[in-house]
């Protein structure tokens, strides 16, 4: 989050900690401390008290150029697009509002900067006692606006909120005339005020357009929104504050149906703003996006028709209407009578029908106000059925479900019966199924469960994050909220407000939320791209073997990045297996294949690959293993005729080559028992050991184990001979210079590549065979011969990588060849592990 930058989740519940917000000049000392005593605070040129400044200390403010505002505990500051900018510590503020603490200087143009200080506000004051509920009345009948019911500020007048788009279908060029942020309502020393937000079509009061200040809202004024459709006049009632605090909290709802001329006359038909809205979101512009607003063509309100005012007196005005229908100014007498009985008969029975229809609302809210709040649950959801548009019965409902079920659920999370809290969420939606209202709330609920169930399963804050286990949960839950941070807020304190023990736990989650939020933009991050690095090593013609140093430089940069030690083991059996595959040496693949043992998902999905596409089927491996098994038990013409079986097949030349080196070593090992004390019986012996595979031809060494003992000093001369003949051919190879790219790209086999390729393979040979004789003779120099035979190996397997990368640039003859000429694995006089074979 770049520096400036308001947090949503920063805005937590404190709405404890009361303050006010004083202003020291920093610059033009003149201009005196700014005591700020409301939420909402105009910065302008024509602004109080900047209007009374020097016009020198003001030339640079704009006439809407910032709002301070004071939301859920914490002040914020935002730029409404001023030519100047706004600042704070030296930071110009772009499209959001920024958070600004106590110490902070906030600057204004080019030369006024004041120094924040907050201070704990003394007492409350006054006119809070009394709320303000404010009735918009449409001015017209006739074209089937709602009234729409204000008891929580500020509101934000929208075309996307429900308020005015649930109109779009009918009047959609009206709908366009309003903006997305067209105005707001809002508080200031218990009295409304409006303020335009630079809307399009503008913002009338009275007739007349408002500019750039607030202005007060008076009981009977008309305000219309970007024209003469959406306008309405005003009504204001204070309550006292005992009938304020019995107020059922409710959402945004809105119910369809003909308009009502007052929305305590049919609450059906009136739209309930019950739930502010933010002035993080008000004052949050993405000065980027173009307007899809339309151009109101249409004449404007007349600013020199005197204001209409609404009656108090219904009758009255009713009266007065008939009046004018059936005669004007003329006596009625008589017919004046009978229109007065027939509407005061008309009265009775709708206030009658009212009555009895409202007997299932009157039932549910007697139901919550006495705390049976489960019972009311199933009443609302009973009456929802029949009457889904209700907006009173949803809010009924909606309260009471979060009353009857939020405690049990926050009991449940404070045991950590995870399984169990889950269970109530559960029960929760199945209620909410009719009540569109609670599902939101619902799912936020579910949203602080399953954030809750990670975080207590990570021990704690800081604790490691397992690549490939935690990072999907992490990200979903980090989704689901930055989907709609200033709506998850507004529904979370919906929530607190109607459950308080909530409280504790929104400021949990909200600091979970931070943590979160702060791994996202490292860990997560890097985990992404190690994911990514490891995707493109293990496609085709990627480099798997360059991954082993990618992830331990991750290990270092991120201490906190667990699981890499089960990724580099994967790697390291997953190479294991490819070079077996590319050597088709089939006992090493089986026992490869039988040993590999995947737990991360790319290598998993690898293994599955190669057991389809490239490894040996079931059948093969099983009846490989039985050849195996008798081998090693030295039954030899079992073996030899188990392999003949398996002739046929994709692995036919691996099978061959294996044919032939068991063939050959139960000859070599028939003829070596003949000549036992002949001339030359000694070097037999050395030579056939030499051709053994260790592992898979073990019978046979412990076999000859005796002869071999007995022979220890001529074995070790060899040792050496073969030793200081690999010397000689490495340190020749590398005087002449390592195998280079120029060389491995020549599109034929030069006799350059035949030398360096002839003296690599010597090289390995050697050193290969004076380990094997060493470490079986368990010499001392046997460590020398392991570090000689590794850097050689080393070079080995580089060039062999190097040129099968190069697959897709060498002609295939060629690079078969090539690879030929430095290949340990597949020449036919060589044996299962890599040695070259010697008859004796």
């Amino acid at each position: 989050m770049a520096q400036g930058e308001a947090s949503v989740a920063e805005a937590g519940p404190m709405l404890h900690k009361a303050f006010d917000l004083l202003l020291e000049p920093e610059a033009c000392p003149a201009a005196g401390v700014i005591r700020i005593d409301e939420d909402l605070f105009a910065v302008g040129r024509f602004e109080a008290p900047f209007v009374a400044y020097e016009t020198d200390a003001v030339a640079q403010l704009s006439r809407r150029h910032a709002r301070i505002f004071i939301e859920n505990g914490a002040a914020y500051a935002a730029d409404l697009g001023s030519k100047n900018g706004t600042t704070v510590n030296g930071v110009l503020l772009r499209d959001k509002p920024a958070r600004i603490h106590s110490g902070d200087v906030i600057g204004f143009g080019g030369k006024l900067a004041f120094r924040v200080r907050m201070e704990p506000r003394a007492a409350s004051r006054a006119y809070t006692s009394q709320p303000v509920h404010m009735t918009l009345t449409p001015e017209r009948g006739d074209l089937g606006l709602h009234p729409v019911e204000l008891m929580e500020f500020p509101f934000l007048v929208s075309k996307a909120d429900e308020t005015f788009a649930q109109y779009s279908d009918r009047y959609p060029h009206q709908v366009n005339y309003v903006s997305r942020r067209h105005a707001h309502i809002f508080m200031k020393a218990g009295v409304p005020f409006v303020e335009d937000l630079g809307s399009t079509n503008g913002t009338f009061v009275d007739g007349k357009r408002l500019g750039e200040t607030a202005v007060p809202l008076q009981d009977g004024a008309s305000l219309a929104f970007g024209g003469n459709h959406f306008a309405y006049i005003v009504s204001l009632r204070r309550e006292a504050e005992s009938d304020a605090a019995t107020t059922t909290s409710a959402a945004t709802t809105t119910a369809t149906g003909a308009v009502a001329q007052s929305p305590l006359d049919d609450l059906d038909k009136t739209t309930f703003i019950a739930t502010a809205h933010s002035f993080l979101d008000i004052f949050c512009v993405d000065q980027g996006q173009p307007s899809e607003d339309e151009i109101n063509r249409e004449p404007l309100p007349d600013a020199r028709a005197p204001a209409r005012r609404r009656s108090r007196n219904k009758f009255v005005r009713f009266v007065s209407d008939l009046s004018a229908a059936f005669g004007g100014d003329r006596p009625m007498k008589r017919r004046v009578i009978f229109i007065g009985l027939a509407f005061v008969a008309a009265m009775i029975a709708i206030g009658s029908a009212l009555y009895f229809s409202g007997t299932a609302e009157r039932n549910l809210k007697s139901m919550v106000e006495h705390g049976d709040y489960r019972h009311a649950v199933i009443v609302a959801n009973t009456y929802l059925d029949k009457h889904p548009n209700d907006p009173q019965a949803m809010v009924l409902g909606t309260e009471a479900l979060l009353k009857g079920y939020v405690p049990d659920w926050l009991d449940r999370l404070k045991h950590r019966s995870f399984d169990a809290a889950h269970s109530v969420v559960s029960q929760m939606n199945t209620l909410a199924a009719t009540n569109a209202d609670a599902r939101f709330l619902v799912d936020e609920i579910a949203w602080i469960g399953r954030l809750e169930t990670f975080m207590a399963s990570r021990e704690k804050a800081d604790a490691p994050i397992r690549i490939y286990a935690d990072e999907n949960r992490m990200s979903e839950l980090l989704k689901q909220w930055e989907s709609d941070p200033g709506g998850h807020q507004r529904r979370l304190d919906r929530i607190a407000s109607t459950v308080p023990a909530f409280r504790d736990l929104y400021a949990i989650a909200l600091s979970h939320l931070r943590k979160l939020e702060s791994d996202d933009s490292v860990y997560l991050a890097a985990i992404e791209r190690l994911k990514a690095s490891i995707d493109k090593a293990l496609a085709p013609g990627g480099d798997p073997d360059a991954l082993s140093g990618e992830i331990a430089d991750y290990a270092d940069k991120y201490p906190r990045l667990a699981g890499l030690d089960h990724v580099q083991d994967d790697l390291r059996q997953y190479l294991a297996l490819e070079h077996v595959l590319q050597s088709r040496q089939l006992g090493p693949m089986i026992d490869a294949m039988q040993k590999a043992r995947f737990t991360t998902p790319p290598f998993q999905a690898q293994q599955h690959q190669l057991d389809a596409k490239a490894l040996p089927a079931p059948d093969v491996v099983q009846r490989y293993l039985a050849v195996s098994n008798a081998w090693n038990n030295g039954k030899t013409e079992t073996a030899i005729a188990g392999l003949r079986s398996m002739a046929g097949g994709p692995w036919a030349d691996a099978v061959s080559t294996e044919l032939a080196h068991k063939q050959a070593v139960a000859s070599q090992f028939a003829d070596l028992q003949k000549s036992r004390g002949a001339q030359g019986y000694d070097d037999r012996v050395l030579s056939f050991y030499e051709s053994l595979d260790l592992a898979a031809d073990a019978w046979f060494v412990n076999a000859i184990q005796p002869d071999l003992t007995a022979l220890r000093q001529k074995a070790l001369a060899r040792a050496d001979d073969g030793l200081s003949r690999a010397q000689t051919a490495w340190t020749q190879y590398r005087t002449n210079g390592a195998i280079g790219g120029d060389q491995r790209l020549e599109t034929g086999l030069s006799d350059t590549f035949r030398k360096q390729a002839k003296l690599l393979t010597d090289a390995w040979s050697g050193a290969q065979r004076a380990a094997q004789l060493l470490h079986q003779l368990k010499a001392d120099r046997s460590a020398f011969a392991d570090k000689l035979l590794a850097e050689i190996s080393a070079e080995v397997d580089l060039q062999r990588r190097s040129l099968v990368q190069l697959s897709s640039v060498l002609d295939p003859g060629i690079l078969s060849a090539k690879l030929a000429l430095i290949d340990y694995d597949k020449n036919a006089n060589k044996g299962a592990n890599g040695e070259e074979r010697r008859a004796p």
